[in-house]
């Protein structure tokens, strides 16, 4: 009996203690959490530090509660937030410079690092010093840089320039090898997304539509390049990098500060000492260290206005998905409740519908609209600010809009639908598994996944994608005021770029989101001046903000994803690889009927979506690498 006692102590012993050991991790992850949120009164006199470890969009996705690996991985900015911050800093005095530390860069489609570009080019206007600093930089890391009036980097890195375009997946040839039978049903000679399920290689057609719109996007990047850094020489090292890396013997450092795209080359050091000349340099610190402004405390710090009448800016980001989805994701249910619920709630004046998606559900795309709808049936000006992106679905929602603006570089138009539905009769068969049974009707047990679909439901599908499309033209037609035979010329599935969007009558006006807002004021009858932008956004809960909190990594420190230019390519391939593993998520868990659109997939962040990071990490989990 003792002895049992004696166990059962030591057993209460290890629970108190187990129990206590959680307790202080919690409390400690508060404190945590409590300590890195962002402190508005700490702004001193010193450099803005941004270091954009991660990418540029237009709507961060929620932290996940408990996914404190995610802490690992890199962080959304803001499209709005960044900019806001950076004109902010541009006439407060005691910002003495704004630093880019370029070196976690993750990019972001071209119009929205473009608008980025074009705040610092402001700073840089009014006089005050910006300085960037990489080991090397990729074309979106220097589309920002350009605007700097110093850039410096590190004597061992090196900068090449890759251009617009690259190498598609293909999945034809493993879909046939493992007897997958890939149905399809589209319309639009251009609707290239399903082909990488159909073909070994790209159609001529899109072919045709990608080399316009990547010419016009490098056209683009050069010009504006150029424009921001005249000296640079970008286009002889995009044409013949060969040559000029060669002439200095292999050392693309070198090569890079002869042509002008580098005025220093130096260690972190020798740069945060030159901040530190401008900036300050606090008492008590290692060399190197100069006065910081932390950009979340400076966010902070300039929050959104709040006075004056309401304009409601509602955001469809990301795939556009059936149902209720977290920011970053454009769940139909849950945007079109958003807009519902402020125009019954927020006395809105106005509504902005802001477009950052490459298309996805053609039913949730089509419940957004009649949300917006309701907008205009109570006599509500409606503006649509395209993003980044605006295509397919996307352009779908945008044609409930009474004028769009759009960037000269967002992507848009892939007017067109299609549907996919993989079966696996062939697969089966080859480990000996057949299917059989009794139908009483031509669609019994239709479309069968195990055994194939028959012609019957074919044509019923292909016909359903036909009158899709049909409606998907008429709408552009009236909201565009084309004729019919007009739009489907023009839309066939073809990606457009923005300039040649508006040329084609797809856009009306250039402008940014806050263009569209002041647009959207006059439409109303206001002045654009004494207005305020009410945001449509689901509000993150306490505990997730405090986990965002915890996640977030601290600005000051050096970035410790420094990249050369070999390390970029290396680290490609892991992305490539959670790309294939996004594609095969989607041909078998996404909408039927999809509005999608290829091409904007290879445009954006380098980086890869949270969910195909995750599905990646549980593979390489499983597999055991």
């Amino acid at each position: 009996m003792k002895l049992l006692r004696g166990a059962w102590k030591l057993l209460v012993g290890i629970k108190d203690a187990l129990v206590l050991i959680a307790m202080l991790l919690f409390f400690g992850a508060l404190f945590a959490a409590l300590s890195a949120r962002p402190n508005p009164t700490a702004i001193k006199d010193g450099a803005l530090l941004l270091a954009l470890d991660g990418s540029i969009v237009e709507q961060p996705a929620e932290a996940q509660t408990f996914d404190f690996g995610g802490a690992n991985r890199p962080r959304e900015y803001r499209l709005r937030d960044l900019v806001r911050a950076i004109d902010a800093a541009r006439d407060d005095k005691r910002v003495k410079a704004v630093v880019l530390d370029l070196d976690g860069f993750g990019g972001g489609y071209p119009a929205a690092v473009s608008e980025v570009a074009s705040a610092l080019g402001r700073v840089r206007a009014a006089g005050k010093p910006v300085l960037s600093y990489a080991t090397s930089y990729t074309d979106s890391a220097y589309r920002l840089a350009a605007n700097a009036s110093e850039i410096w980097m590190d004597p061992m890195g090196g900068t090449l320039f890759m251009g617009s375009g690259g190498s598609q997946l293909y999945y034809k040839g493993l879909i046939d090898k493992l007897g997958v039978n890939v149905h399809v049903y589209r319309v639009g000679k251009f609707k290239s997304f399903v082909e990488p399920y159909t073909r070994t290689d790209q159609s001529p057609e899109a072919r045709e539509a990608s080399l316009a719109l990547y010419g016009s996007l490098k056209e683009d990047w050069q010009q504006a390049v150029g424009k921001a850094r005249p000296k640079a020489q970008t286009a002889a090292f995009l044409a013949t990098p060969a040559a000029l890396v060669g002439a200095t013997n292999g050392d693309i450092a070198k090569a890079n500060l002869s042509a002008g795209l580098i005025d220093k080359l130096g260690s972190r050091t020798d740069f945060n000492q030159r901040v530190a000349e401008l900036a300050g340099a606090p008492s008590g610190k290692p060399v190197g260290s100069f006065n910081t402004i932390h950009y979340d405390d400076y966010l902070a710090a300039n929050p959104l206005q709040t006075g004056g009448d309401a304009i409601g800016v509602v955001t469809v980001a990301g795939d556009i998905v059936d149902g209720k989805a977290n920011p970053g994701t454009a769940g139909g249910d849950t945007i079109a409740k958003l807009v519902l619920d402020g125009l019954a709630e927020k006395k809105l004046k106005g509504l902005v519908v802001r477009i950052d998606s490459p298309g996805g559900s053609a039913l949730a795309s089509e419940t957004i609209r009649r949300a917006i709808l309701e907008a205009k049936a109570q006599k509500l000006p409606i503006v649509v600010s395209m993003g980044s992106v605006a295509a397919s679905g996307g352009y779908w929602v945008a044609t409930a809009g009474d004028t769009i603006f759009a960037e000269p570089n967002t992507i848009t138009g892939s007017i067109g639908i299609f549907g996919i539905i993989p079966t696996f009769e062939n697969s089966l068969k080859k480990i000996g598994i057949t299917t059989d049974g009794v139908k009483t009707a031509p669609l019994s047990g239709q479309p069968d996944v195990f055994g194939g679909t028959n012609p019957e439901v074919d044509a019923i599908l292909q016909a359903g994608i036909e009158h899709g499309y049909r409606e998907f033209i008429d709408r552009v037609a009236a909201a565009r005021k084309l004729t019919p035979q007009r739009v489907d010329e023009i839309a066939q599935g073809r990606v457009w770029d923005g300039g040649t969007a508006r040329q084609i009558g797809l856009v009306d006006r250039f402008g940014t989101l806050k263009d569209a807002i002041a647009e959207t004021a006059r439409r109303a009858g206001l002045d654009p001046t004494k207005v305020h932008a009410e945001y449509l956004e689901k509000k993150p809960g306490w505990f997730v903000q405090l986990i965002g909190d915890f996640m977030r990594r601290d600005d000051d420190e050096e970035s410790d994803q420094a990249h050369d230019v070999f390390s970029r390519v290396a680290a490609e391939r892991r992305d490539v690889f959670a790309q294939a593993l996004g594609d095969a998520r989607r041909l078998a868990t996404g909408a039927a009927v999809q509005a999608r659109c290829l091409e904007c997939a290879g445009l954006g962040a380098a980086t890869p979506s949270r969910a195909d990071v995750r599905l990646m990490d549980l593979v390489i989990a499983r597999l055991g690498l």
